[in-house]
């Protein structure tokens, strides 16, 4: 019986953590709204920036609308998850690449209270904003699993989202992150 828990509880959680998605099956499952990736010479689908109120490390309220009329790249994380802090070096390194004034990165963590995602970032030399909700998730952030992202433009328009893991330290980033 403890071997049966044990392999459902491991399967639940690879499941809510798992890492890639194949493309085509993301493709076929794909929900209005939801974009390609950037290259796909596909044009984004308005979707507005929404409003969702989140802590920030000291403290203050902020809400995601207000980072409207810059890129915005938004990343749910927990530190119980792997492939989650897999990723987090390589948002790091584009966030440390990228105009900042121009593009704001918004980690948000699904911990179950605030304080093991801020020592997370202080132990691991997090330079990127973490937050936490301070209420509802928006419906749009209502995922199956995490790491989960999405990258709205100043429009507000959703121009990438992915679930799952990957490298975003790289030239397709950046390049989607200073288009106009």
């Amino acid at each position: 019986m403890k071997t049966l828990f044990f392999s459902l509880s491991l399967t639940l959680f690879l499941y809510s953590c798992h890492s890639a998605v194949k493309e085509e099956t993301a493709a076929q499952e794909q929900p209005a709204g939801i974009n390609p990736a950037p290259g796909d010479n596909k044009p984004a689908v308005p979707s507005a920036l929404p409003s969702f109120r989140m802590m920030n490390s000291n403290n203050q309220v902020v809400d995601l609308a207000q980072f409207k009329g810059k890129k915005v790249f938004v990343n749910l994380w927990a530190t119980w998850c792997p492939p989650c802090r897999a990723e987090i070096p390589s948002i790091e390194s584009l966030g440390a690449r990228t105009d900042r004034s121009k593009t704001e990165f918004v980690m948000v963590s699904l911990d179950d209270n605030f304080d093991k995602a801020r020592n997370y970032a202080v132990n691991n030399n997090m330079k990127l904003p973490v937050y936490y909700p301070a209420g509802p998730l928006p419906a749009l952030f209502n995922t199956e699993g995490i790491p989960f992202t999405v990258i709205f433009n100043e429009k507000g328009e959703i121009i990438y989202q992915n679930m799952g893991s990957d490298n975003y330290d790289t030239q397709r980033f950046m390049d989607l992150l200073k288009a106009p």
